[in-house]
């Protein structure tokens, strides 16, 4: 059966949407891309929603800031009933230039995304007080893979505690040091849930690397919530000599929310147990695993 080819119209949206899926595995943001190549933000904005007839050219310069071949945009794209060998084809173009490190990345977050059993690694985001530490062990324990909270390994990479890092060295350097530690948790747990900082999020390489690692989870509260299951944890530091705390943490828990709803899941954690809060969340990793009712049975005692 002949194939029947793309309209322009049809044409003009998968390109875009390549070249969005492209910018976006990048962790860049569309300014950055159209500072890069030098086309307008605008014109970018057109030409990712499907509304812009780029030239061939331009097209070209798009591609390189991109770091892809010019096929990986346009000459792999397939028609709307494509067969799967042209999607593969087309998959094929687009990783043809990457790197060994890029191709590593792209697998994980592949295998975490579409593959069965077991995800790879889940990684769970929240202030502190979402419940991170009790939940991860929780799960971890459930799924029968490792925990590992990341300021611990931060700690144990730096021989200092999270305190004196921020103090003898600044927050620059901390946020270095993160996304180092990070990288080696990820070459050496191919499966394992991670607690990480509540402030993770606000780097953006180190949050893209994540999101194409993991599966990443927000556990989600209210700021009422994060303060009583602070002070339940017996700290009362957050209110010391602080009239404004609540205050504070509103204000953050309202400026990290559109960076903590990137996470693959958003699971709100105001009602319920932990093994309840569990069970729901190794629903949401894991749907269609077979052992999944035997798992869920087992996080609910």
């Amino acid at each position: 059966m002949k194939t029947v080819p793309p309209s322009p119209d049809d044409l003009l949206q998968q390109v875009g949407t390549r070249v969005r899926q492209a910018r976006e595995a990048r962790g860049e943001s569309r300014a950055a891309l159209a500072a890069r190549s030098g086309v307008s933000l605008r014109f970018l904005a057109e030409l990712e929603s499907g509304g812009a007839n780029i030239s061939l050219l331009r097209l070209h310069e798009v591609a390189q800031a991109l770091d892809l071949d010019l096929r990986a945009l346009l000459g792999g794209v397939p028609g709307p009933h494509s067969s799967p060998a042209a999607e593969r084809g087309a998959l094929e173009a687009l990783l043809e230039p990457r790197t060994p490190a890029e191709l590593r990345e792209i697998r994980d977050w592949l295998a975490a995304r579409f593959g069965s059993g077991r995800p790879l690694r889940v990684a769970l985001l929240g202030l502190r007080g979402a419940g991170k530490s009790t939940v991860g062990r929780r799960l971890a324990r459930t799924l029968d893979v490792p925990f590992f909270e990341l300021d611990a390994l931060i700690e144990q990479a730096a021989g200092l505690p999270l305190a004196q890092i921020f103090e003898l060295q600044g927050e620059a350097y901390y946020r270095r040091l993160e996304r180092d530690t990070l990288e080696r948790f990820l070459d050496e747990h191919p499966a394992a849930v991670l607690a990480t900082g509540g402030g993770v999020v606000t780097e953006p390489e180190t949050y893209a690397r994540l999101r194409r690692a993991c599966m990443t989870v927000w556990l989600r509260a209210d700021p009422e919530q994060h303060w009583r299951r602070v002070v339940q944890q017996g700290d009362r530091r957050p209110m010391q000599n602080n009239p404004a705390a609540m205050q504070e943490l509103r204000a953050l828990l309202a400026a990290r929310t559109p960076l903590y709803a990137q996470a693959h899941v958003t699971l709100d954690t105001s009602a319920g147990t932990v093994a309840q809060v569990t069970a729901e969340l190794l629903e949401r990793v894991q749907p269609s695993e077979p052992p999944l009712r035997k798992r869920l049975s087992r996080a609910r005692k």
